[in-house]
């Protein structure tokens, strides 16, 4: 396809998944003293599975980890996820850099938000959904969403001594992560983003030093179910970085579904007037149930 066409797709694409009003949630509550250490809840607009109590979904927006880009662009893909069954969970997150807003992420505060957030969920989620079972937790995100899903269920296996790891595996179902930032390495070769991961880490000086303690090629086996969804178009973040993870997951034993989607592109995974939107909401369900 020429690069002209694959822009107009991607760029309508875009438009698209963005054309969605935002939608108010349930409830929100907060995990946190920051303004954006905040979770927005939707409960479950439909029955859906064997029954008994809906599945969490955990949702973890994207946008390349800068600031402008907040949980609201996310919030018609959580809606469409409550009217299939799912409570769901969305999380803000603090983003952009300290005195630049523009770049991406913040060391170690976007971590240390993830992380607690998580930790908080299950009780939050008691009071604001409580015809939702905790035990039946999936994880998904977006992009730079969809690395912090990968790095949200691979706490356990963090070096010693890292302020976000845990004595154990979460308690999850699995990981749905879309078109996810899922290898630093990759990514930084590809400048993915504008090289987003780069600046996450705090810049070149500081990558390596970094890189064990957030990117989740490196933090395997996590023996936490995954999947992977990625659009065989997708300019934004290539399909290469997707089956690099796929792959280092194999090389640690440990075998990650890739599902990957012909004439998809970036967004339509989380656009609810796109066909990808549905296919990644069975996924999500396949873990789930």
């Amino acid at each position: 396809m020429p690069d002209d066409v694959a822009a107009a797709r991607a760029a309508a694409e875009e438009e698209s998944a963005f054309s969605h009003p935002p939608v108010d949630p349930d409830t929100t509550a907060a995990y946190g003293d920051h303004p954006d250490q905040v979770i927005d809840f939707y409960a479950p607009r439909a029955e859906r599975g064997p029954g008994g109590p809906a599945p969490l979904v955990v949702v973890l927006h994207g946008g390349a980890w800068r600031a402008p880009y907040d949980r609201r662009h996310v919030s018609p893909f959580a809606a469409f996820l409550a009217d299939r069954g799912f409570g769901v969970a969305l999380v803000e997150y603090r983003r952009g850099t300290e005195g630049d807003a523009a770049l991406a992420g913040r060391w170690p505060d976007t971590f240390d938000d993830v992380a607690a957030a998580l930790d908080a969920l299950p009780a939050l989620a008691r009071q604001a959904l409580p015809q939702t079972d905790p035990r039946r937790t999936v994880v998904t995100g977006h992009s730079a969403g969809g690395h912090l899903a990968l790095w949200a269920a691979a706490r356990h296996v963090l070096p010693a001594g890292a302020p976000w790891r845990l004595d154990g595996p979460p308690q999850l179902r699995g990981v749905v992560a879309l078109a996810p930032i899922a290898d630093f390495t990759v990514a930084e070769k590809l400048d993915v983003c504008d090289n987003a991961a780069l600046q996450l880490l705090g810049g070149q000086e500081l990558f390596a030093e970094r890189q064990p303690y957030a990117d989740p090629a490196l933090l395997l086996p996590t023996g936490i179910a995954t999947t992977l969804v990625q659009g065989r178009a997708d300019l934004d973040v290539p399909q290469a970085v997707a089956e690099a993870y796929a792959d280092a997951a194999a090389k640690a034993g440990e075998v990650v579904g890739l599902t990957l989607l012909e004439d998809v592109g970036h967004f339509p995974l989380i656009d609810p007037a796109a066909d990808a939107c549905a296919v990644v909401a069975e996924e999500i369900a396949q873990l789930a149930w």
